[in-house]
C-alpha cells in the first residue's frame, strides 16, 4: 500500500523501497531524489532511528560534501527504479521531498501484517530481506504438508475402518470343536459350511421357506505347514454318518448337549434339533479321523455378494441351461455370473451329469476355482474400491468361530491361504459309493475302499498335487531318520503314553510288544502330559538304532521320530517316550504315512473347465 492510501507520507513501508542492485548483488534502500537532501546508497547502520541510515547532523564534517556529490547519481538510480515499478504518485513525492527538506529521511515504518519480522537491532547491519518464495515453491511446499497429513489420516482411517469390519463379522461359540487358536507355521484345517437357510432379501423364493440353515455344502479346506498346497474336500449332504453328542452354547450362557443320531444325512450335523457349526466340524471329525481347527458358515446372500463385489465371476457350460427350479438360464460356452445369477449356478441340480448332488459338487468345486481366480487376479487386488467391497460383503456374509472372530486374524489366514499357488489347490470329493441299503439310491455311503487313503493323506500333510522340491527334500529327511544300524528287540527300552489314543492303546501296544514283539524292557507310563494330533517316538542321541528297530516294528513314518532326549523309565534307565495319538490304528497295524496320495478324481483352482 503507498503513502497517499495510508494517509501518512512517514507511513511508506521499506519494503517497497528496497531494490535489488544487478551490480553489486546487494538490496539496497533506493528513495525518490530531494532538492536539498542527497540519499545515500547501501544502508548504514542507526542507532537512533533502526532504519540502516544516519541523519544528516550524525555526519562528520569530511562527508557532507561527498554524500551531495553522490545524491544526484543515486537520485537518478531511484527514480528510475520507480518508474521501473510503475511510477509515483505526486502526493507521495510531494511529501517525501518536504520530508528530505526537513533533513529528516522518513523512518520505517512497523509492520502491521502478522507474522513481520522485527527490524535489525541498533549497531547490527541490516540483513537483506528474505526472498519470497515462488508459487512453484509455495505448491510444492503445501503438496508435502498435505500428503504427509494424508497419510496420518489414512492410517487412523484404516484402524478405524478394521475396526468397522470387525464390527460386521459375527462369530459363534463352539467351545472346545474350535478352541485351537491360528498359528502361521502349523497346517491348519477350515470348514467352510453353506447352509440352505433362506434368510436375507430375495430368498424367500426358493422354496423350504422355514429352513433352520442345514449343511448344505461342505468343504474341509486343508493347508499344508509348509504353504505349498492345499486340499478343498467337499463332502456330500447326503452321505450317511453318525452324528455324536454336540456341547452346544445357549444364549443365557449355559451349555446344552444335542444327544447325537446315527444312520443319518450328513446335513443334518447342523440346524437339526438346534445343533451349532461345532456338532458339524465334531461330525467330520468322527468321519475323516482329521481334526477340524476353525470354521465359516456362509448362506445364500454370501455368494449374491462376494459375486457382486467382483463384478461377476466367469462359468463355462457345455450347453444352454434353462432350470426353473434354480431359475439359471445360460448360453453355452463361457459366461459372467453375479447376485442372483451365480447363487442359481451353485444351486442347481437338474442341469448336469446325473441330476444328483455329486454332479452339483463337482459345478460348485468349478465355481470356486474362478472365483478364487478372480479375487486374486491383479484387477482386484489392485483396484481399492473392489478390496473394500470385497472386505464388506465377506466380513458381512460370513459367520465364523470366536478363535477367528478378529480381522486381524482372519487377515493372517487369508495371507497364509495367498502363499499356495493356485495349481496347488486341488479340489476333491469324500470317495462314495450309493447306499446298499436303498433300492432306489439316494443317499450314499463311504467306499471303505478308498476314502481312508484319502483322510490319511491329509492328516499326514501329503500334496494331492506336484509339489516344490523343498516338500520333496523335507520328506527325504525324514525317512533318512529310518536309515542305519537297529539294535536287537531286546535292548529297546520304551516308556508307552496315551496322548490321544483310544482309551487302553498303551496297554494294548505294551502288550503286543512284549509278547509278540520280544520288546521286553517296554511299560505303560499311563496318560500323556498333553494329546497330540500324531504318534510320536522321541530319543535321545545314544538311542537312534533303539529308535529305528521300534519304528521298523511298529511301522512308523519317519515325521513320527523326534531327535530330542530320553527319559528315565521305572528302572533308572535311559529310555524313549512313545505317545499314542489319534492316528492310532491298532497294535501291529502300521503308521506308515503314504509318500504319496491316492488317485483321485480332482480339478485344481487354476484348471478352467465347462461343466457338462
Amino acid at each position: 500500500m503507498d503513502a497517499q492510501g495510508r494517509g501518512r507520507a512517514d507511513n511508506i513501508d521499506p519494503a517497497d523501497q528496497w531494490v535489488l542492485n544487478p551490480n553489486t548483488g546487494e538490496y539496497e534502500l533506493r528513495l525518490p531524489p530531494s532538492g536539498t537532501q542527497s540519499v545515500p546508497g547501501p544502508r548504514r547502520p542507526s542507532t537512533e532511528n533502526g532504519g540502516g541510515r544516519r541523519r544528516r547532523n550524525d555526519m562528520a564534517p569530511g562527508e557532507t560534501r561527498e554524500m551531495s556529490q553522490v545524491g544526484a547519481e543515486d537520485g537518478a538510480r531511484a527514480g528510475a527504479a520507480t518508474r521501473a515499478r510503475g511510477g509515483t504518485r505526486a502526493s507521495d513525492k510531494g511529501r517525501a521531498g518536504d520530508k528530505a527538506r526537513a533533513g529528516d529521511v522518513p523512518p520505517p515504518r512497523s509492520s502491521r501484517r502478522k507474522g513481520a519480522e522485527p527490524e535489525p537491532a541498533p549497531g547490527r547491519r541490516g540483513r537483506r530481506p528474505a526472498k519470497k518464495k515462488s508459487k512453484v515453491k509455495k505448491v510444492l511446499a503445501w503438496t508435502a504438508g498435505g500428503t504427509a497429513f494424508v497419510l496420518v489420516a489414512a492410517g487412523a482411517a484404516g484402524y478405524l475402518y478394521l475396526k468397522h469390519l470387525e464390527g460386521n463379522i459375527s462369530s459363534t461359540d463352539v467351545g472346545d470343536a474350535g478352541s485351537k487358536g491360528f498359528s502361521k507355521d502349523e497346517a491348519f484345517n477350515l470348514l467352510i459350511i453353506g447352509t440352505d437357510r433362506r434368510t436375507g432379501k430375495g430368498n424367500e423364493g426358493y422354496g423350504d421357506k422355514g429352513s433352520v440353515g442345514h449343511a448344505d455344502t461342505n468343504i474341509l479346506l486343508h493347508v499344508s505347514k509348509d504353504r505349498s498346497n492345499a486340499t478343498a474336500l467337499s463332502i456330500p449332504r447326503d452321505l450317511i454318518v453318525n452324528v455324536p453328542d454336540c456341547p452346544t452354547k445357549q444364549p443365557d450362557g449355559s451349555t446344552k448337549v444335542v444327544p447325537g443320531s446315527e444312520n443319518v444325512r450328513f446335513n443334518t450335523s447342523l440346524g437339526q434339533d438346534g445343533r451349532d457349526p461345532g456338532c458339524t466340524m465334531r461330525t467330520v471329525e468322527e468321519v475323516t479321523g482329521i481334526h477340524v481347527d476353525h470354521f465359516m458358515m456362509a448362506d445364500f446372500n454370501a455368494v449374491k455378494t462376494l459375486t457382486t463385489a467382483v463384478n461377476g465371476v466367469q462359468v463355462c457350460v457345455t450347453h444352454p441351461v434353462s432350470d426353473p427350479d434354480s431359475h439359471l438360464k445360460l448360453p453355452a460356452g463361457k459366461s459372467w455370473v453375479q447376485g442372483e445369477q451365480a447363487l442359481a449356478f451353485v444351486r442347481t441340480r437338474h442341469s448336469f451329469g446325473n441330476h444328483g448332488d455329486l454332479d452339483r459338487i463337482k459345478v460348485q468345486q468349478q465355481f470356486l476355482g474362478s472365483l478364487m481366480r478372480k479375487m486374486s487376479s491383479s484387477d482386484t487386488l489392485t483396484n481399492p474400491s473392489k478390496l473394500m467391497d470385497l472386505a464388506e460383503a465377506a466380513t458381512k456374509a460370513l459367520t465364523v468361530d470366536t478363535g477367528i472372530d478378529n480381522i486381524s486374524t482372519l487377515k493372517d489366514m487369508a495371507l497364509e491361504l495367498k502363499k499356495v499357488p493356485p495349481k496347488n489347490i486341488t479340489f476333491t470329493t469324500v470317495p462314495v459309493v450309493d447306499n446298499p441299503a436303498e433300492k432306489v439310491p439316494v443317499t450314499v455311503v463311504l467306499n471303505q475302499s478308498a476314502a481312508p487313503s484319502v483322510f490319511q493323506a491329509i492328516q499326514n500333510d501329503v500334496s494331492f498335487t506336484d509339489v516344490k522340491r523343498k516338500q520333496k527334500a523335507a520328506k527325504d529327511a525324514q525317512n533318512a531318520l529310518l536309515k542305519g544300524s537297529r539294535s536287537a528287540p531286546g535292548d529297546v527300552r520304551v516308556r508307552i503314553l496315551n496322548g490321544g489314543a483310544e482309551t487302553g492303546s498303551a496297554q494294548a501296544v505294551l502288550t503286543w510288544l512284549q509278547n509278540t514283539e520280544g520288546v521286553s524292557k517296554s511299560e505303560n507310563a499311563g496318560d500323556a502330559p498333553a494329546q497330540l494330533t500324531k504318534t510320536t517316538l522321541e530319543y535321545g542321541p545314544e538311542q537312534a538304532d533303539q529308535a529305528r528297530e521300534l519304528a521298523a516294528l511298529m511301522g512308523l513314518p519317519g515325521s513320527a521320530l523326534k531327535p530330542g532326549k530320553s527319559v528315565v523309565n521305572s528302572q533308572g534307565l535311559p529310555a524313549m517316550t512313545l505317545t499314542l495319538s489319534k492316528d492310532f490304528k491298532g497294535a501291529g497295524i502300521p503308521l506308515t504315512a503314504p509318500q504319496k496320495a491316492p488317485k483321485v478324481d480332482k480339478s485344481t483352482a487354476n484348471e478352467v473347465k465347462c461343466a457338462s
